[in-house]
């Protein structure tokens, strides 16, 4: 743990002891990291971003998540593999539809 010292002005210390009193039983060093935390995933730097892919051979015809294009019974697509991170990208939960990416759309990830 760390100690920080800072000066918050007199609007933002009322905002602080009203939000930890409502929210987080009056810690407001618990209430300061929720806020922090959901300003990170607000802005879109802090989530889950993809670190790699499975290979998945394909049983049903299914299209590429990402660009569309159509891929049939027998070929190979990837399966996303998600880690939590910090990225301009990140999505703030993991997707919860089927996410099969084609080789090229895995290529092109990775090497942008």
């Amino acid at each position: 743990m760390q100690r920080l010292n800072f000066t918050l002005d007199a609007d933002a210390v009322q905002l602080l002891e009203r939000l930890a009193d409502k929210y987080y039983h009056g810690n407001k060093s618990q209430t300061v990291r929720a806020a922090l935390e959901s300003l990170a995933t607000h802005v879109g730097h802090d989530g889950w971003v993809v670190a790699g892919y499975t290979p998945v051979q394909l049983t049903d015809d299914i299209a590429c998540h990402t660009c569309g294009s159509p891929h049939h019974e027998g070929e190979v697509l990837y399966r996303p593999v998600f880690e939590r991170g910090q990225s301009p990208q990140a999505l703030a939960h993991i997707p919860a539809e089927v996410w099969l990416d084609c080789p090229g759309c895995v290529e092109e990830r990775f090497t942008a």
